[in-house]
């Protein structure tokens, strides 16, 4: 038995019965990393002596019967744009390539609290800005089911890392989608929280009022469990929530029988491939088998959602992006004769294709002309997005729909058609533009390929989403299912 290939909480378990050790756990992980990390490129840096040294101070506290949480012993990797202190974090961006920071995320210390092991940074595109992880300065990570595709992003090293069984867990970052996406492609849990629910304390933000931190995992078991952990009001940020939660391993093993499930039109219509269309209806029916009331419903301004979503964002990103500029910290230009000269060839070769994209997008509609034309429109629309998910709550437990539209592409097809690639947000963007909680759990395979079933909720609504999730889990075997390396 490979231990590397056993859940978190089979890890867990197998702990705390005194059958291995958490030295052995990572052993067997970095063993697992040796083996395959050529081939996926998951990590951007790895922290073996920090790992280590926690790993048998766990050991000790153990043996002195210390009593310990659930993630404690267990190897997490974390995704490079969230704060590490004393540890590299790049945001795959030659403007940090060299940046070590003084402190920790809220979300780090309370991994640490938890007795986690950082076992290394994981790969993303620049900045957290793209669908595939090909926007990296430093490499590219490929899919775990097949070497000649994407993982999906902008967290796809840290879903590949748990695809390939690189890790037990993972951190990454949902701004509009870019969770719930790499893990449909890799064939994952992911888990994109309530905003707000989780600090943004430590998270170098891409837009601001969408980014939220979340876990990918290998089951919805082990997901609930990591929520548990990371959600906590943080004074630091002022966009958390001073709210209590609940235990989310309480809506663990439930029925769902009468629950209330939506089925929005508009993320079933063209543009989604059939046969993930037809996947995803039939996880549905699984559900209804199970006893829940399934509906058909119309969020109609659904069409909106992505152009709302790159207005949005792009504008904060212009405004959040602006202090890189060679003179405080990251990447400083050799060659400049003034301050202009510095800002400007700073910026140039620190920054990517896709960021200054995205920086130059926001910057148009961010103009004295075209400020009430494009910015205030779209909060506008964002507003009536967010009430048409308010209306749908107030008779729904859950809504469902695809993850994503397409399975993993290969590399190179989204650089070739980026609008393709852009419109192909159009079943995660309105989830973040909402501010409510979403799961993507594997449903099955279409091309040899994973497919992700999408499950939303109010906000606040997790444990609805984690009771339908884990039912569904519980009667379909898709999530025991791993690429072969």
């Amino acid at each position: 038995m490979n231990l590397y290939s056993l859940t978190l909480h089979e890890i867990r378990d197998k702990m705390r019965n005194g059958e291995i050790s958490s030295k052995e756990v990572l052993d067997s992980v970095y063993k697992r990393i040796e083996e395959v990390e050529d081939k996926i490129g998951a990590y951007l840096t790895l922290t073996k002596d920090y790992a280590y040294e926690v790993a048998e101070s766990i050991d000790r506290r153990r043996l002195k019967g210390e009593e310990l949480g659930d993630l404690a012993g267990i190897p997490v990797a974390v995704k490079d744009n969230i704060s590490t202190k004393g540890i590299k974090t790049t945001c795959a961006s030659k403007m940090l390539e060299n940046y070590v920071p003084p402190f920790d995320a809220h979300v780090i210390e309370k991994l640490k609290d938890a007795g986690a092991i950082i076992i290394g940074k994981t790969n993303l595109d620049e900045f957290a800005m793209g669908h595939s992880t090909e926007n990296s300065a430093f490499k590219i990570t490929k899919n775990p089911w097949d070497l000649e595709r994407v993982p999906g992003g902008s967290s796809g090293g840290s879903a590949a890392a748990v695809a390939a069984d690189e890790a037990y867990f993972s951190l990454g970052s949902d701004t509009g989608g870019s969770i719930r996406q790499p893990a449909a492609m890799c064939g994952i849990v992911g888990f994109k929280p309530t905003y707000g629910a989780v600090s943004r304390y430590g998270l170098v933000a891409f837009a601001s009022s969408f980014d939220q931190i979340g876990p990918f995992a290998k089951d919805v078991e082990d997901c609930a469990i990591i929520l548990n952990y990371l959600y906590g009001h943080d004074e630091r940020d002022s966009t958390s929530l001073p709210a209590e939660y609940e235990d989310f391993k309480a809506a663990l093993n439930k029925d769902i029988k009468g629950m209330k499930i939506g089925l929005p039109k508009e993320y079933f219509a063209e543009g989604i491939d059939p046969e993930i269309k037809d996947l995803v209806l039939n996880g549905v029916k699984v559900l209804e088998n199970l006893g829940a009331h399934v509906e058909e419903i119309s969020l109609p301004h659904t069409k909106y959602a992505v152009p709302v979503y790159y207005i949005i964002t792009s504008a904060e990103a212009f405004s959040n992006l602006a202090r890189f500029d060679g003179v405080r910290y990251g990447y400083r230009t050799k060659e400049y004769k003034d301050l202009e000269e510095l800002y400007v060839n700073s910026r140039s070769e620190g920054f990517g294709k896709e960021v200054k994209f995205r920086i130059l997008l926001g910057t148009y509609s961010l103009t004295s002309e075209n400020y009430d034309y494009y910015h205030k429109r779209a909060l506008k629309v964002r507003r009536l997005i967010r009430q048409e998910f308010d209306e749908a709550f107030n008779k729904y437990d859950v809504l469902i729909s695809p993850s994503y539209p397409i399975v993993a592409t290969k590399f190179g097809e989204q650089s070739e058609n980026v609008s393709i690639a852009y419109m192909s947000d159009i079943c995660t963007v309105p989830i973040n533009i909402a501010g409510i909680p979403a799961m993507s759990i594997p449903c099955g395979f279409s091309k040899g390929l994973p497919v992700g079933m999408q499950i939303m909720s109010k906000a606040m609504g997790e444990a609805a989403i984690i009771k339908v999730a884990h039912a569904f889990e519980r009667n379909t075997d898709y999530n025991k299912k791993k690429p072969s390396l």
